[in-house]
């Protein structure tokens, strides 16, 4: 296979940033106001496209996720030193100052550092009437929306180990049931934390979603019956959305819903040159937190290029 450089045209920078939502852009906002020439590669599809809004972000609770990536794309256009591309990053390959990526259009673009900030794919169980609500009724994280269902009847999907943390923290938000699906054995501890909690349990799976989506009137369980939610909340399996990292070389390490890339200090992976943030580089998923790792990314990599 032809080098990345024989494929199209070439255009340099100090850093490439691969993902323009909460962890690019504000690693991108740290490099802009260092004055270097960055470039902001984003094929506008994150991860939180299925939310209406965005909450708990300082300043930004009740946005929508979109209205705010529009308002720091307006503010970093007005940096002379930052260039933007739509579309994917097929490729990347290099090594530290001498780094290389590719664009679906057969451009290439080459930079000294990169800061990856390609999120991570959700895979959720499969349940019919799960898929379609995702982001809407079925929820994945409390502090983002769980005072938005607050005082409804709330479901808690068991997909993982930890699903029973997630159980015990709801019924801050409202009257909550476990469903253990199966694949969690409640041990006489558990079991009395969660009545502790008043979570009910119930041993019998979903199988179905039911309502008029993306609102939720119950779920039917295995044997027939028919249980009362509004909302539910799960943690689907996650994988890094784009292979970049894998091309590069970059280490993974295990998180609770999935891999995730392995970071030293900085937000640099175990590549040097090559730096990272948000969830595809965390096991814990937030707007907030992505915003500030994005932060160090773009702080590290700066600093980088000066010691």
């Amino acid at each position: 296979m032809d080098s990345p450089a024989e494929q199209g045209f070439e255009m340099s920078y100090d850093v490439i940033i691969v993902g323009g939502s909460f962890a690019g852009m504000s690693a991108a906002l740290q490099l802009a106001r260092a004055r270097r020439p960055i470039l902001v590669v984003d094929a506008g599809q994150p991860r939180n496209r299925f939310a209406a809004a965005s909450h708990g972000f300082l300043g930004q609770d009740g946005a929508a996720p979109a209205a705010i990536m529009r308002e720091a794309l307006r503010q970093l256009s007005a940096y002379p030193s930052v260039d933007f591309v739509h579309g994917h990053a097929q490729g990347a390959a290099g090594k530290l100052d001498r780094f290389e990526v590719v664009v679906d259009d057969g451009e290439v673009h080459t930079a000294r550092r990169l800061v990856l900030a390609t999120g991570v794919a959700d895979t959720l169980p499969s349940i019919p009437g799960l898929t379609e609500r995702w982001g809407q009724s079925v929820m994945h994280c409390p502090y983002c929306h769980g005072y938005e269902v607050r005082e409804q009847q709330i479901g808690v999907l068991a997909n993982h180990p930890m699903a029973i943390h997630q159980a015990l923290m709801l019924p801050d938000w409202g009257p909550t049931t476990f469903f253990t699906q199966g694949m969690i054995a409640i041990e006489a501890e558990q079991a009395a934390q969660l009545a502790a909690r008043g979570v009910a349990l119930e041993t019998t799976p979903i199988v179905e979603v039911l309502g008029a989506a993306p609102a939720i009137s119950g779920v039917r369980l295995a044997d027939g019956r028919i249980a009362a939610l509004e909302a539910i909340f799960t943690a689907p399996t996650t994988a890094p959305a784009s292979d970049l990292a894998h091309q590069l070389g970059c280490a993974l390490e295990d998180g609770t819903t999935g891999p995730h890339l392995r970071l030293e200090a900085g937000q640099q992976t175990t590549v040097p040159g090559v730096y990272s943030a948000g969830d595809t580089a965390s096991p814990m998923h937030n707007a907030t937190l992505a915003s500030a790792a994005g932060v160090m990314a773009g702080i590290g990599a700066h600093q980088s290029l000066i010691f």
